[in-house]
């Protein structure tokens, strides 16, 4: 539970309402969890920044209510629902929606074992049993058939009716977060039955004082100076986004943490924000631009001794 411990000390230095980390705390004492299942809780390599929404999305789930995280590339979704299953102590299930996800990859099918014929359950079974955190991403991206089996599990309801089996109630712990981009291939709108089984938060686009936090705790050697060049570009990267100029293949935040590491690995600037942004544009115009950004905030041979220590 260290790892528990640490984000919600760095959850009440972000001024997160004390009231409500107490009632996270006395959620967790009042939910003691199987040792079995405590491999699942996770351990966030990223922690979100941000209290306001924070303090929203804590506030519902101690409510009882599923989260419908909503908002573009780069604002934190998958994040924060880590995080959310974290701080509360409880297993998480990562359910990605695609299009060969059905009903029984859901709830669980037959499959022949020993001889016999047995029932394989599915994630969102072993999270209702459980008293899990089901993280559903990309919720905008199922079929009507899967979404279909989340009704029941989402409503009033609370349970899950396995055909040729019986019907499963939730646990009472269990909770449901999924996230949702916009405008992405595959997607589309989510009907009114579904949605209103949510509260929604929308989520912000992450600030320059959040972005140099999140730099600063993965890179706590790195110069005071570059934290907020580097941070600086990501927003200009977003105001291109936003204009239009580029698309969003380039807002990719985990790309430049990635390029970070290869600069402390001894990449020169260029080539690492090279592999870990601009390549993923792979329209040769679209990459001039990026680099052009780039290059008006960080020098392309800059090396890991002026960066680092």
């Amino acid at each position: 539970m260290s790892e528990t411990s640490g984000l919600m000390d760095t959850l009440r230095q972000e001024g997160v309402s004390p009231d409500l980390l107490r009632a996270v705390e006395e959620y967790r004492a009042a939910h003691p969890l199987a040792e079995a299942l405590r491999p699942r809780i996770p351990a966030p390599a990223f922690v979100y920044y941000g209290r306001e929404v924070w303090e929203q999305a804590l506030a519902a789930l101690l409510c009882g209510e599923n989260l419908l995280l909503a908002g573009g590339k780069a604002t934190g979704k998958n994040v924060l629902a880590e995080n959310l299953a974290a701080a509360f102590g409880r297993p998480a299930w990562d359910i990605s929606f695609h299009v060969n996800m059905d009903a029984a990859s859901l709830i669980g099918m037959d499959t022949f074992e020993g001889g016999q014929v047995k029932f394989r359950p599915g994630p969102v079974y072993r999270c209702a049993q459980s008293g899990g955190f089901g993280v559903l991403d990309e919720i905008n991206m199922a079929k009507n058939e899967a979404l279909a089996v989340l009704h029941a599990v989402l409503d009033f309801r609370r349970a899950i009716d396995v055909p040729g089996y019986d019907r499963i109630p939730l646990a009472e712990e269990t909770r449901f977060i999924a996230t949702m981009n916009y405008g992405y291939a595959g997607t589309r709108e989510l009907n009114e039955a579904l949605t209103s089984r949510f509260v929604v938060i929308q989520m912000p686009t992450i600030t320059e004082e959040n972005l140099e936090k999140l730099l600063r705790t993965q890179f706590p050697d790195l110069n005071g100076k570059y934290v907020r060049q580097f941070a600086l570009l990501f927003l200009d990267l977003q105001k291109k986004c936003d204009s239009a100029e580029i698309s969003t293949k380039a807002l990719d935040l985990r790309g430049m943490l990635d390029a970070l590491r290869l600069m402390r690995r001894g990449v020169a600037a260029g080539a690492a924000l090279d592999m870990g942004i601009t390549n993923k544009a792979f329209d040769s115009y679209e990459q001039g631009l990026i680099r052009d950004a780039i290059a008006a905030r960080i020098p392309a041979q800059l090396t890991a001794a002026k960066l680092f220590g």
